[in-house]
């Protein structure tokens, strides 16, 4: 039997990250292969480490601070993140926690595949080896649905350490059109599209771990990534067209003060009953555009880049609506499904 170990984000407090994560070991496992994500979490000295090795932007150490800062000044943000660790302990296997990258092999030394993905692991704005599994010695390495997020090339010091941590890969599939393009110019190999984990599952399987509705009557859910005084006008509008009283998933110090009602301290599978509860969902999250489009719930993405803009991670959302004009939910399941089934299971 196939030992796998999955590395993907999983302590950015993000639910998208979460479930997409949970929908991957899911599948992996119902196709009969041991699995595990490995759980890593770089300390201080290995996040300083790669700032320096990857040459990523100081701004990044800013972005962090900002986000600790709502954590601790909002009790439901707390709440949040402390609902993710429960979250993986209710529905997933991890590994031992690994801070590093000498951890990260000594946790996968009994796997005999390794698998990155999703999410925007290959993001050059944040680039780091482990999420390349460099850590690997003798394993197969396979990518699924890796997201570079950007549609410019990175610097040319950044697209060299990418062609030379993937030249050992033995399968590779990106999530966006724009990221398989990208890929080929700096790597020369081919790589497939694949459909987000979150895609792998059927509407009937997130109904199974969604919590029930935080609201019996229709109501106007709002969960935004990004700060943007456009989003709250917006809302406003709609709330005005319609009557319905606005709920908010709080995720910026800004959010935590808007809409009627705010849902703090949420979990992941709350979040899953609150999208599919609404009668309306407003967001700028390429997960929560997802999740809106699963349960057929109306859902409008208010775009929080510009398009123009050479770090915009736009591109995961129209890659999204590409796909959905040629091919239904069901394809996209069957596809990844196969496709996992034949590179991760199937070949030796």
């Amino acid at each position: 039997m196939e030992k796998v170990g999955i590395i993907t984000f999983l302590h950015n407090d993000n639910y998208g990250s979460s479930l997409q994560a949970y929908a991957l070991q899911r599948v992996i496992r119902e196709m009969g292969m041991d699995c595990e994500h490995l759980d890593y979490a770089p300390d201080r000295a290995e996040k300083i480490r790669n700032l320096v090795r990857s040459r990523n932007h100081p701004k990044l150490i800013l972005e962090g601070m900002r986000k600790r800062q709502v954590r601790e000044n909002q009790e439901g943000a707390r709440a949040k993140g402390d609902s993710f660790p429960a979250f993986y302990r209710r529905r997933m296997r991890l590994s031992d926690p690994a801070s590093n990258l000498r951890e990260l092999r000594e946790r996968s030394a009994e796997d005999t595949v390794l698998l990155c993905g999703s999410d925007q692991i290959w993001n050059p704005v944040w680039l780091n080896p482990a999420y390349f599994l460099t850590f690997g010695l003798e394993q197969r390495k396979v990518a699924y649905a890796a997201s570079l997020g950007v549609s410019t090339l990175p610097p040319k010091g950044k697209a060299r350490k990418i062609r030379r941590w993937t030249a050992d890969f033995q399968a590779i599939s990106v999530r966006e059109e724009e990221g398989a393009r990208l890929f080929q110019q700096m790597t020369g190999r081919q790589a497939e599209v694949m459909p987000d984990p979150v895609c792998l599952l059927s509407r009937a399987e997130w109904e199974e771990i969604a919590e029930s509705s935080p609201l019996a009557e229709p109501y106007l859910l709002c969960y935004f990534i990004g700060e943007n005084p456009a989003y709250w006008e917006r809302v406003q509008q709609l709330k005005a067209e319609t009557g319905w009283k606005t709920l908010v998933l709080p995720v910026t110090a800004e959010s935590f003060s808007q809409g009627d009602q705010v849902l703090e301290g949420m979990g992941p599978e709350g979040f899953l009953g609150a999208v599919r509860g609404a009668a309306c969902f407003c967001t700028d999250s390429f997960h929560g555009f997802v999740f809106g489009t699963i349960f057929g719930v109306r859902t409008e993405v208010l775009r929080r880049y510009r398009d123009g803009d050479p770090e915009s991670k736009n591109s995961r959302i129209d890659q999204f609506q590409r796909m959905m004009k040629i091919m239904s939910l069901d394809e996209m399941r069957e596809r990844g499904r196969r496709w996992l089934k034949g590179e991760v299971g199937g070949r030796k």
